[in-house]
């Protein structure tokens, strides 16, 4: 406004525009890609418009254990309140066929033989309290079925075995949802960032695990997979298209003894997909690496699994994990406090293909390397050598205590000189 109003020219405000741009410049972060798993092992993954849902009734016994534990609760209580109605609503209709619900029969059986089908159930409570004593096998003594109503033997029978179905599906299921395998995977650990570095010559890519219970993993296995969005050439878009890569295990199988944390490391040759990356083009790279372990409970035999994954800025280029294990008193001692530490090495910038054409370009790597911790290691020593000149001419300014006299000698011509020692 000032600017049409010739108050202020025109050239003078596109100018203090353009300096508040470059004094505030606008960086535009590339949208972050959404994670397949993330690092607790959950699968982000949501089931939308699923038509089938009699599927899951079909196998109710997994829908109850995949079932949160509220739910779980309510359908526990429920279906034990239930039957004890369902069942009450029986007894009572038994005795009100029989007529034991008649007020009049009350005064017969003191005068004559009459013989109810259940003693003391006059009323639909009572009826209530009875269905609960025979289901839970409680026999307190006041209630008891006679051998005058069949249907009422036939009732007891059909009770029991109800009773011990529900038992068995719930409680079944309730030992089930304590001891899920991922309760187990909870105390499985992996570093929050992984590691790309040279070992034996190659560049590997490294993580590490552990497990922090006394109790082992048997048989435990480790499995790492590239999960990124792909292109055919025919043009069709694979959104989540996953890639086995290999793990570096000198042994055959790729079985781990899981006593102590491990470093798994992954080779990067021609069979890896990380094979033409470099660590410029690592942060452009739109990738996930999940790691999966699975392995056998040996306290329980079940078999568990834990999950983590790692995007690109979680690879560090050129670091080291810290060692971890050291020997005490002739026992191994593991400190968690330095489970994900790491430390800067020398690592060529090149991806592993450029390192397999040109083998020159690790030995430059080292060289420099070499050349600069000399170098760190003299700039070192000489400020040490300084700073001990420093303190000890400090010192001497101070004490005058630590001057030392002049003394003063006569040679054999009798002349004297006078120096300081």
């Amino acid at each position: 406004m000032l600017a049409r109003k010739s108050i202020i020219p025109e050239e003078y405000v596109l100018a203090r525009i353009a300096a508040e741009n470059l004094r505030k410049p606008r960086i535009r972060d590339r949208p972050r890609k959404a994670r397949f798993i993330a690092k607790n092992g959950a699968c982000n993954l949501a089931h939308k418009n699923i038509r089938e849902q009699g599927r899951f009734l079909q196998d109710i016994f997994t829908t109850l254990v995949d079932l949160k534990w509220r739910h779980t609760l309510v359908i526990f209580t429920m279906s034990f309140l239930c039957s004890w109605l369902l069942f009450a609503m029986m007894w009572w209709l038994v005795a009100f066929a029989h007529g034991d619900m008649d007020p009049s029969t009350e005064n017969t059986m003191n005068s004559t033989k009459w013989t109810p089908c259940v003693t003391c159930v006059r009323s639909f409570t009572s009826a209530f309290l009875f269905s609960i004593e025979v289901q839970v096998t409680i026999g307190f003594g006041g209630r008891m079925m006679t051998e005058e109503c069949p249907l009422a033997i036939t009732v007891l029978i059909l009770q029991n075995i109800v009773g011990l179905i529900i038992n068995a599906v719930m409680l079944g299921c309730i030992f089930m949802k304590t001891a899920q395998a991922h309760r187990r995977a909870e105390t499985l650990i992996f570093s929050r960032q992984a590691v790309i570095a040279v070992r034996n010559g190659k560049l590997c890519f490294m993580f590490r695990v552990g497990d922090l219970r006394k109790s082992m993993i048997i048989s435990a296995s480790v499995r790492i997979q590239v999960v990124r969005k792909t292109t055919t050439p025919e043009g069709e878009v694979i959104p989540i298209h996953q890639v086995d890569i290999p793990v570096d295990n000198p042994i055959e199988s790729n079985n781990i003894f899981l006593v102590a944390p491990l470093i798994i490391c992954h080779v990067i040759d021609k069979r890896s997909p990380l094979y033409d990356i470099s660590a410029a083009d690592l942060a452009l790279q739109d990738l996930e690496l999940i790691v999966i372990l699975e392995g056998v409970v040996e306290t329980t035999g079940i078999t568990t699994q834990a999950r983590t994954s790692y995007i690109a800025e979680e690879i560090l280029w050129g670091h080291r994990f810290v060692p971890i294990v050291t020997e005490e008193e002739g026992v191994y001692a593991v400190d968690y406090s330095k489970f994900g530490n790491t430390v800067k090495v020398a690592a060529p910038r090149c991806s592993a293909r450029e390192l397999d054409e040109k083998p020159s370009i690790l030995i430059q790597t080292l060289q420099k390397s070499e050349l600069s911790h000399q170098n760190s290691l003299r700039k070192r020593n000489s400020m040490r050598r300084n700073n001990s000149i420093r303190r000890s001419n400090s010192m001497r300014r101070t004490n005058p205590s630590l001057i030392v006299p002049k003394v003063q000698f006569i040679t054999p011509e009798g002349s004297q000189s006078a120096s300081e020692t």
